[in-house]
C-alpha cells in the first residue's frame, strides 16, 4: 500500500473517531475556545500550535465513549417538605382555662403547595397568615394548613388549653413539636399579681407547666398597730465616751407591725442592734428602723447600743423612745468607769430608786460600780430627763507591796540611846526593797527576810532593806524585820523627850509600838502621832495586840496576889475568884443558871483564877461559885449581853456545904470585892499593863550576843504601848515628859 492510500485511511479513521466523540468533546471545545480567547487577550502567553491530528489510546477512546453514553442524573429533591424553625407561645392563665397566642415560623421546601402540621392538643380559635385568615384542617389529631411551596411562612394562632386543677396544684400541657435547643426558663417576672415566664422548650416532647395554687381571699384592710414598750437603759460614763445600752421589750396588742421606728439622739452613733426577731435595721434621716421577721409575733426584744465621744465633764443623758407606742415605761442605771465622782440630777417623770430594785437583766449589763438608778412612766407633757456631771481623778499606780501589820519594839537606855526592832508582815508582788528614811544619827544593824539574815543596802537617798532574797518565792504574807540604833540624847532628872519611827515606802495597815523605858523614870503626858492603848477599851486592846502581855506572857502564878479581870465581848460572861487574902483560886467551879430558859452554863477557873462563858443570853442570872475548902457563894444579878461586865467572887475559908447568897442591885452586874482587894486589883492591873512583853525580852537577849552592837539596855523598866492605823510613807512620833523617881 502506497503512502497516499495509508494517509487517506488514517484520515477516515480519524473522522469516524471524532464523530463518535463529538458529544463528549463539545465541552472540551468550549474550554479550548475560551482558553484561546483568554490567550488572545493575554499576549504574555505563548500561542498554541495550529489544529491538527490528535492521537488517543484505545482505553481513553473507550472511556470517552462510556461517558458519552451515560444518562444525565436528575437533581435530588428536599428530604422534608417543610420545617418549623421557631415557636413563640404567650399564654394567660385564668381561673379555669389557659388562653393566648401561638406564633409559628418555618419554611416549605417543595415546589408545589405543601400541607404543614401546626400543633396538637390545642383548641384553635383563630388562624392568620400575613394578616389574612388561614383555613385549617384536622387530621388524626393534628391541626394542619396548606401553605405555598418553596417559601418561608409565619402563622399566628389564637388558642386555648384546658387547665387541670388538683389539691394545691394547677397545670396544663403544651405540645412542643418543634426542633429547637433543649428547653429552659429564660426569664421570670411578677407584677400586679401576675407572673410572666419565658422558656425554651425541649423539641419533640410535650412540656407540662404547673404551679401551686391557694384560695384567693379578698384583701383585708390592715388594722392599726398598737403596742407597749418597756425600755431598760444603762448609761456608762467612760474615759472619753458616754455609752448607752437599751434593752427594749415590745408587746403588740393589736395589728401586725412589720417595722418599729425610734429617733436617734443628736450626736450619737448607733454601734449595734440585735434581737431574736430582728431581720434588718437601718438609719434614715435620724430615724432607726427595725424590721422584724414575723409581724404576727406578739412580743419582740431588741438590744440597742449607742455612744457619743466627748471630753466634757457633764452631759444630758437621752432616753430612747419608740414612735407611736401606746404606753412606755422604763428603768435607768448609771455606772462610771475609772476613778471619778459622778452626780446625777433627775427631772420630769424620772424618779430615783434603790439600785437593788433594778431589773436583774439590766444589772447584768453593767461592768463598773453602780452610781444611781431611776424608773419612769413617760408622759407626753413630762418626758424623763437626766443630767450627769462628773469629776475624774487620776488613777494611782498599783501597790507592789503592803504591810498588813508592823510590830515595833523600842528599848531606851539611860544614856538616851534607843534600839528599835521593826517586824513587818508583808504581802509583796514585785517590790525588791523597802526604803527606810532613818533619822539623823541612826543606822541599821541587822535585817531578816522570812527568818533568814540578809544584808541591808545603803543608797544615796537612804537605807534599804531587801524584801526578797535569792530562791525565795513567797505565795502569801511573810515577815521582814530590821533593827536600827539611834544615838539620842541622855536623860536628865526631868524633862521631855521624843521617839521617832522612820518613814517606810510601803503602806502599813496597823502599827503597834511598844516603848520600854528604864524603871527609875516616871513617865506621863504622852503625845504625838500614835494613840496610847491605855485609852482604848479593854476589848479593843485585846483585838489590837494579838498576844497581850497581861493576858498571856506575864500571868502570875496562883499563889501570887496579882490578878487581872478578863476582857469580855458581847454575849460573854466571866470574872475572877479570890480568897480572903486576894490570892486567886484555881480550879474553882462556876455554874450560871438562866431561870427564864432553864439553861445552866458551867466553867472552871484557870491558874489566874479567871473564868469565861460564851453565848449567854440577857436576863436575870443565878451564879454559883465553889471550891474545895471554901464556902460556896451564890450571886443573883441582871445581865445585859450587849454590855457585859466581869463578876468578882471572894470565897471565905470553910466547908463546901456552907453557902453565902448575895443579891446584887438591879442593873449592876459587878460584885464588890472584899475590903482592900479592889484597890489592890487596880494597882496590880496597872503594873501588868506596863509589864514588858515577850518582844522586849527577845530584843534584850539578842543584844547580849546576837546583834553586833554594844548597848547597855535596861533589864528592869516599864512598857508603854501605842497604836496607829494606816501609816502611808510618813514618820510616827511619840512625845512624853519624865522625871526621876
Amino acid at each position: 500500500m502506497n503512502s497516499n492510500v495509508k494517509r487517506e485511511i488514517a484520515m477516515k479513521a480519524k473522522t469516524v473517531r471524532l464523530a463518535k466523540l463529538q458529544p463528549a468533546l463539545l465541552a472540551l471545545t468550549a474550554i479550548v475556545l475560551s482558553a484561546f480567547d483568554a490567550a488572545a487577550q493575554r499576549p504574555d502567553i505563548l500561542p498554541l500550535p495550529s489544529s491538527g491530528n490528535v492521537t488517543l489510546s484505545l482505553d481513553e477512546y473507550n472511556r470517552l465513549i462510556a461517558l458519552a453514553a451515560k444518562p444525565v442524573k436528575k437533581p435530588d429533591g428536599a428530604p422534608l417538605n417543610y420545617a418549623l424553625q421557631h415557636a413563640d407561645l404567650r399564654l394567660h392563665v385564668t381561673s379555669d382555662s389557659v388562653v393566648g397566642s401561638v406564633t409559628l415560623e418555618g419554611e416549605t421546601y417543595a415546589k408545589n403547595a405543601t400541607k404543614v402540621g401546626l400543633t396538637t392538643g390545642m383548641t384553635i380559635l383563630d388562624a392568620r397568615q400575613d394578616g389574612k385568615f388561614l383555613p385549617l384542617q384536622l387530621e388524626n389529631g393534628m391541626i394542619t394548613a396548606v401553605l405555598p411551596g418553596s417559601a418561608s411562612f409565619a402563622v399566628a394562632l389564637d388558642a386555648g388549653l384546658p387547665l387541670g386543677i388538683e389539691a394545691g396544684r394547677a397545670s396544663f400541657a403544651i405540645p412542643a413539636n418543634v426542633r429547637i435547643a433543649p428547653g429552659l426558663i429564660t426569664n421570670r417576672s411578677s407584677a400586679n399579681g401576675q407572673t410572666s415566664i419565658e422558656a425554651t422548650l425541649v423539641p419533640g416532647q410535650t412540656a407540662t407547666v404547673w404551679w401551686t395554687t391557694r384560695e384567693v381571699v379578698a384583701p383585708m384592710v390592715p388594722r392599726e398597730a398598737r403596742f407597749l414598750s418597756s425600755l431598760k437603759t444603762l448609761f456608762t460614763v467612760s474615759e472619753s465616751d458616754l455609752h448607752i445600752a437599751t434593752l427594749a421589750d415590745i408587746t403588740v396588742v393589736q395589728g401586725d407591725p412589720t417595722q418599729f421606728m425610734l429617733t436617734v439622739p443628736a450626736g450619737y452613733e448607733i454601734t449595734s442592734v440585735t434581737g431574736p426577731t430582728l431581720e434588718s435595721s437601718e438609719t434614715q434621716e435620724g430615724k432607726l428602723l427595725l424590721n422584724v421577721t414575723n409581724p404576727a409575733q406578739r412580743s419582740h426584744e431588741f438590744l440597742i447600743s449607742l455612744e457619743k465621744s466627748g471630753t466634757d465633764a457633764q452631759a444630758a443623758a437621752p432616753f430612747l423612745a419608740f414612735n407611736n407606742a401606746q404606753r412606755e415605761t422604763g428603768e435607768a442605771l448609771v455606772e462610771g468607769s475609772g476613778t471619778l465622782e459622778l452626780t446625777s440630777e433627775e427631772s420630769g417623770s424620772l424618779k430615783r430608786m434603790d439600785v437593788k430594785e433594778v431589773n436583774p437583766y439590766l444589772r447584768a449589763l453593767s461592768r463598773f460600780p453602780l452610781q444611781a438608778a431611776f424608773r419612769y412612766h413617760r408622759q407626753p407633757s413630762e418626758p424623763p430627763a437626766l443630767a450627769l456631771s462628773w469629776t475624774r481623778f487620776p488613777d494611782s499606780s498599783v501597790l507592789a507591796a503592803v504591810a498588813e501589820r508592823a510590830i515595833v519594839t523600842t528599848l531606851v537606855t539611860v544614856e538616851g540611846k534607843s534600839l528599835t526592832e521593826v517586824k513587818l508582815t508583808v504581802k509583796n508582788q514585785a517590790q525588791p526593797f523597802l526604803k527606810v528614811d532613818l533619822p539623823p544619827g541612826a543606822s541599821i544593824v541587822s535585817a531578816e527576810v522570812a527568818g533568814e539574815k540578809i544584808k541591808p543596802v545603803q543608797g544615796s537617798d537612804g537605807s534599804r532593806v531587801p524584801l526578797l532574797r535569792p530562791s525565795f518565792r513567797p505565795s502569801g504574807a511573810y515577815e521582814v524585820s530590821f533593827v536600827f540604833l539611834h544615838s539620842g540624847a541622855p536623860f536628865a532628872k526631868k524633862g521631855g523627850s521624843d521617839l521617832v519611827l522612820p518613814k517606810m515606802d510601803v503602806p502599813i495597815d496597823l502599827l503597834q509600838w511598844e516603848v520600854f523605858l528604864p524603871q527609875q523614870y516616871k513617865v506621863k503626858d504622852f503625845g504625838g502621832d500614835a494613840l496610847a492603848t491605855s485609852l482604848l477599851p479593854p476589848t479593843s486592846r485585846l483585838e489590837t495586840f494579838a498576844e497581850p502581855a497581861y493576858a498571856v506572857a506575864y500571868a502570875r502564878p496562883a499563889n501570887d496576889k496579882d490578878f487581872k479581870m478578863p476582857s469580855l465581848s458581847p454575849g460573854q460572861i466571866g470574872g475572877v475568884i479570890v480568897d480572903p487574902s486576894g490570892a486567886v483560886i484555881s480550879n474553882a467551879r462556876v455554874a450560871v443558871l438562866h431561870p427564864d430558859t432553864g439553861t445552866t452554863f458551867t466553867a472552871t477557873t484557870d491558874d489566874a483564877g479567871r473564868w469565861i462563858m460564851s453565848n449567854v443570853p440577857s436576863g436575870r442570872l443565878k451564879i454559883t461559885a465553889s471550891a474545895n475548902g471554901f464556902n460556896s457563894r451564890v450571886q443573883e444579878a441582871a445581865y445585859d449581853a450587849s454590855r457585859p461586865l466581869p463578876f468578882a467572887f471572894n470565897l471565905q475559908v470553910g466547908s463546901v456545904n456552907e453557902m453565902v447568897t448575895v443579891q446584887s442591885q438591879a442593873g449592876n452586874g459587878t460584885l464588890k470585892l472584899a475590903p482592900g482587894i479592889e484597890k489592890q486589883a487596880r494597882k496590880r492591873a496597872q503594873e501588868m499593863e506596863n509589864a514588858a512583853s515577850a518582844n522586849v525580852s527577845s530584843l534584850q537577849q539578842r543584844v547580849s550576843g546576837v546583834l553586833p552592837v554594844a548597848v547597855d539596855v535596861p533589864r528592869a523598866g516599864n512598857s508603854y504601848r501605842f497604836v496607829r492605823p494606816l501609816v502611808l510613807n510618813e514618820e510616827t512620833k511619840v512625845t512624853f515628859t519624865y522625871k526621876t523617881k
